[in-house]
């Protein structure tokens, strides 16, 4: 198996692979620590069994407080939103998602590139 040329290696960050998703999770305007504190345990819950079926990859806290970062064992946002909809937050409308698709560091395809 040959290495991809410089060019091809460029070629190939156009078409980026996703092996994950991650979702940024914050409060929405207007939502209150009690409402969101009344719906912890269940969420709690429903997440640690997302993890332990392998769809959480990692978890963290915000160090701003104002929410949790997961990384999605997802091929794509589409797929990550339909995991994350079933969560009570999300079901109560109460957080914002972001959803950022994430994959391989693209320099790197360039450090086995053969020139």
């Amino acid at each position: 198996m040959t290495a991809p040329s410089p060019a091809q290696a460029q070629a190939q960050v156009a078409s980026t692979v996703t092996t994950g998703v991650m979702v940024i999770l914050t409060a929405k305007a207007g939502v209150t620590r009690d409402q969101v504190m009344a719906v912890m345990p269940d969420e709690i819950r429903q997440t640690v069994q997302l993890y332990l079926n392998g769809k959480i990859r990692e978890w963290y806290s915000r160090s701003d407080g104002r929410g949790v970062v997961l990384l999605l064992d997802a091929k794509d946002a589409s797929e990550a939103h339909a995991i994350m909809e079933g969560l009570p937050l999300s079901k109560l409308d109460l957080m914002d998602h972001e959803y950022i698709g994430v994959g391989p560091l693209l320099p790197l395809r360039l450090l086995v590139a053969r020139p």
